[in-house]
């Protein structure tokens, strides 16, 4: 039960902005899910989730990057280290690296845990990643360009 509970506050909060343990609760109870506030409390602790912008001064709960800061940073550094460019067509977005880096760099990304990227596959200098819609790959390419 604690594990389906968890893995649809992961569903939810990757697919809805859900400000507050009080939401989420209800959400939670919405779908048949017998939880109280404290229980969410727990899951959000164990989960390591955090309040993340969302825009218009707004916080949702949402996954830190990377879980901490000290990793966020060398993840942050990889990418910087590997990257070359990047070009878009369409949902597709092309990273390109330095010879040997892309599955560094690719796992950095994947460690950002950006939601619009359904995932990456990475050979030896390029990267490929899956975007969720075409609008989304110019977001993703401004993420990027503010982590460089």
């Amino acid at each position: 039960m604690k594990r389906e509970r968890q893995t649809r506050i992961l569903e939810l909060i990757e697919t809805m902005e859900i400000e507050t343990q009080d939401e989420l609760v209800e959400v939670l109870r919405s779908e048949g899910f017998n939880v109280t506030q404290a229980t969410v409390s727990r899951d959000i602790n164990e989960l390591q989730l955090g309040k993340l912008p969302c825009g218009n001064g707004r916080k949702k709960i949402g996954i830190q990057p990377a879980g901490n800061q000290h990793l966020t940073n060398k993840y942050i550094r990889v990418l910087r280290d590997g990257f070359m460019s990047m070009d878009s067509a369409q949902n597709i977005l092309v990273v390109r690296t330095v010879s040997g880096m892309a599955m560094a760099v690719a796992a950095s990304l994947d460690a950002l845990r950006m939601k619009e990227v359904v995932g990456s596959i990475a050979g030896d200098d390029t990267i490929m990643m899956a975007i969720r819609t075409t609008e989304e790959t110019q977001k993703v390419m401004d993420k990027i360009r503010e982590y460089l």
